[in-house]
């Protein structure tokens, strides 16, 4: 009979911990992932330290949970960019800007930043920055703030630490952690984020996120058009949010793409945890017998 034990049980460990806790719809403690894994506790905890150091997990020391780090994300955003979600997107968006006569674009999260991946330009309207590969700070674009709202608030919190962690083009959008909360609150309320000249000045945006099964952004579809056009941009977004919720159809089955998700009802932790410059949580290696959790 075969031996199925792995060649290299850390790794095997590792690996389990990233997939259980991309499962789950917000960060968890490490005593229930080394309970569900059936991993040891202190194993537990050198391979969530060493996860951190790598930025593929944040531990979030007010709560005692840990969640998926931005690495984990450029994971994510590396393999949707090389296959399916361009492939899938693609005729989607063009169908997207043949409808509204606007341009069209699909993107996904890497860090701090939205990544285009899938752009349609409408005819007659003038060129984009959101060209294929183009990289923008997530909290300026109605893409980027439509997959902020639908992020977990601590994981918000991790990218978004203070002041320095927010990049600016014109002049406006938030510039503060507390603004860019209210900002992502009314996103969540309305079903879909908009931005006025906050990327270039005189185009207007709205977007919405995509989400999988377990209501997780995976990417956001969005639609520019020029400030001076006459546009009903709640019916815009409406019709945007249509095309969101075909594609996390096409994608993910029954279930994705749709608008609400558990942790937006969440509500929000009191006191935020102390980070360094990076916006990851200061964490100490933890010691042979971590505190409970």
């Amino acid at each position: 009979m075969p031996d199925t034990r792995p060649q290299v049980p850390a790794a095997d460990q590792t690996l389990r911990i990233l997939a259980f806790l991309a499962r789950q719809r917000g960060p968890v403690a490490a005593r229930t992932v080394a309970d569900q894994l059936a991993i040891p506790r202190s194993s537990v905890y050198h391979l969530l330290a060493t996860l951190q150091e790598h930025g593929f997990v944040v531990h979030l020391s007010a709560e005692r949970r840990w969640g998926l780090g931005t690495a984990a994300s450029e994971l994510g955003g590396g393999y949707l960019r090389q296959a399916p979600l361009a492939r899938v997107g693609r005729p989607l968006i063009a169908a997207l800007a043949d409808r509204v006569g606007e341009s069209a674009h699909l993107a996904v999260m890497s860090g701090r930043d939205v990544v285009y991946i899938v752009e349609e330009r409408a005819p007659r309207r003038p060129a984009l920055v959101t060209e294929v590969g183009v990289r923008l700070p997530a909290h300026l674009t109605a893409s980027g703030r439509a997959m902020l709202a639908a992020l977990p608030r601590p994981q918000v919190r991790a990218l978004y630490p203070d002041r320095s962690a927010f990049a600016d083009r014109t002049g406006r959008g938030p510039r503060t952690p507390a603004e860019l909360r209210e900002l992502l609150r009314a996103v969540r309320q309305d079903g879909f984020a908009s931005e006025d000249g906050e990327v270039t000045l005189g185009l207007r945006s709205v977007g919405v996120a995509v989400r999988d099964h377990t209501g997780w952004p995976t990417a956001a579809v969005a639609v520019t058009w020029p400030a001076e056009a006459t546009v009903d941009s709640a019916r815009l977004a409406r019709v945007v949010a249509g095309a969101a919720a075909q594609l996390g159809g096409h994608l993910y089955g029954p279930g994705g793409g749709q608008r609400l998700a558990a942790r937006e009802v969440e509500p929000e932790p009191a006191a935020p945890a102390e980070r360094d410059g990076r916006g990851d949580e200061l964490q100490r290696r933890p010691d042979t017998e971590p505190d409970p959790e």
